[in-house]
């Protein structure tokens, strides 16, 4: 079973990859670009897995760039359990 096809597994991989990422020094801007880039890679080539990556994929095909990134942050944050943004 791939990562892909359970939205918890996914958010579970997405989430230690980031927290990784970010013990490991990486500042925040640039883990948004990456985030950005991997969610623009997997909106234009990649078939969801389940109802929650097809809900997101329309989000990210009817969004501009700016609210592609806002998306890319919004998963960042759900992934690692960041809470709002003061």
């Amino acid at each position: 079973m791939s990562v892909l096809e359970n939205w918890q597994q996914w958010k579970s991989f997405l989430g230690d990859k980031a927290i990784h990422a970010k013990e490991g020094g990486m500042e925040k801007g640039k883990m948004s670009d990456i985030a950005f880039q991997i969610g623009d890679y997997l909106a234009k080539n990649v078939d969801p897995k389940n109802e929650q990556e097809r809900v997101m994929a329309d989000l990210w095909s009817v969004a501009s760039t700016e609210e592609q990134h806002m998306l890319a942050n919004l998963m960042l944050r759900l992934t690692t359990g960041e809470t709002k943004a003061h």
